[in-house]
């Protein structure tokens, strides 16, 4: 399992969007498993999870990523967790595969704070 959390300022609606399609395009296996979207106006608290899957070539088995998005105006923070990506029964010996899918969120991340 790897793991990426960052906290920045943007709009909540560009960032997601931005996020599903890098990943479903960064990967010909990458698809869009399900996902939760919550939102009180009063707070002006959003929070979106989503969950993908993509088949890992070099590991030879599929990775699942769970994004979670939460935004309170401006101020949003994101936390990606991957799964999977080992052929192992008692440990994990490879997690390549979820390390690539974890660094094409951190590349979708930066590009956003860099107003890429």
């Amino acid at each position: 399992m790897a793991k990426y959390q960052t906290q920045l300022r943007g709009n909540f609606d560009d960032l997601l969007n931005r996020i599903n399609t890098g990943i479903l395009k960064g990967s010909v296996s990458a698809s869009y498993e399900d996902g939760s979207d919550y939102s009180d106006p009063v707070r002006g608290v959003r929070c979106s999870v989503r969950v993908y899957e993509r088949y890992s070539y070099i590991g030879k088995n599929r990775v699942s990523l769970n994004l979670t998005l939460l935004g309170n105006g401006d101020d949003l923070y994101v936390t990606a967790i991957t799964s999977g990506g080992s052929q192992a029964m008692f440990f994990k010996i490879n997690t390549i595969g979820e390390e690539s899918f974890l660094k094409c969120i951190s590349d979708i991340i930066n590009k956003h704070k860099k107003g890429i």
